[in-house]
């Protein structure tokens, strides 16, 4: 039995990774703002404070752990929160876990991270890699590029434009690839990379890639909204999204998210490490998918920060 520590283990893909941990035997704790949150786990979960402004506390929670498995960050940059933040608290996070010596780090990157990238996303995760490996500490880096499956925004959101507009924009050609993984064979890998040794770097992609056109038009299909696509360029669609924003008190999707997504950021050319295809999941979820929008916002507000 091993001590495990996952940030937000009550928030989306860190509640499949605490739920694993959980079952196979091993004591699970968390960091966490949302410490009044509830969750499934009972005292299960060891709960700490994630405070920032005192990193003896982290190091307090980290110490006698075998594995951190770390998913926080947050989505854009924005009032109360921001990239450069994230990859400052990020940090503090690392040299508590070699400070109180643990034994192996899982942390969560992104795809196709860059330190010369002009979206600060990229960037930062690009920072974040490298300051994990100045630790010393073994690890596994996981590059996902879109989580699919239970409470997700992309996908659930893409099938609630279908079933509320006539018309769905489609940014440039559409052409633009991504590679969805589904939530829970994003957490088997994490579990699975916990076990293991030495230092690497893993792309969590899923075994189907999509064109972002071809994937609005599968699940307007299956869902049964096949909705006409107009093509339009990037100030129309960023827009638009805008306007929704306003309507919904919510960030639907950033200039830079669009840019990455058009730059083919979110597919890489590694072979695939979860087995669930988007393709099936959606079919057999038809009748919920999208039938409520995802507030991002309003989870924020919940839970006071972010995790993959």
């Amino acid at each position: 039995m091993a001590t495990m520590l996952v940030t937000g283990a009550f928030g989306y893909s860190g509640r499949h990774v605490a739920e694993r941990l959980l079952a196979a035997g091993h004591r699970v704790r968390t960091l966490t703002r949302s410490t009044g949150r509830a969750h499934p786990f009972g005292d299960a979960v060891e709960v700490f404070p994630l405070d920032f402004e005192r990193p003896a506390s982290l190091r307090e929670a980290l110490d006698g752990v075998d594995v951190f498995v770390n998913t926080y960050w947050v989505r854009f940059t924005r009032a109360g929160f921001s990239h450069a933040e994230a990859v400052r608290n990020t940090r503090l996070l690392f040299q508590a876990a070699q400070e109180a010596g643990v034994g192996r780090v899982v942390h969560v990157s992104i795809t196709n991270p860059s330190l010369d990238s002009p979206y600060s996303y990229f960037r930062g995760k690009a920072e974040l890699e490298e300051a994990l490996v100045a630790t010393g500490l073994p690890h596994t880096i996981l590059r996902p590029a879109v989580l699919f499956g239970g409470a997700d925004i992309l996908l659930n959101n893409i099938a609630w434009m279908l079933r509320t507009l006539p018309i769905i924009g489609i940014f440039g050609d559409g052409r633009y690839e991504l590679q969805p993984i589904h939530v829970a064979d994003f957490a088997d890998l994490i579990v699975e990379e916990a076990g293991g040794s030495g230092a690497r770097v893993v792309d969590a992609i899923g075994p189907e890639t999509y064109a972002y056109a071809d994937l609005v038009r599968l699940v307007g299909r299956l869902i049964g909204c096949d909705r006409r696509q107009l093509r339009v360029p990037r100030w129309v669609g960023l827009t638009t999204a805008t306007v929704m924003g306003w309507w919904l008190r919510d960030v639907v999707l950033t200039g830079p998210e669009i840019d990455a997504l058009m730059d083919g950021l979110l597919a890489t050319d590694g072979p695939p490490t979860g087995s669930t295809r988007l393709s099936e999941w959606v079919s057999a979820h038809a009748d919920t998918l999208g039938a409520r929008y995802a507030h991002e916002l309003d989870r924020r507000r919940d839970r006071k920060t972010a995790y993959a």
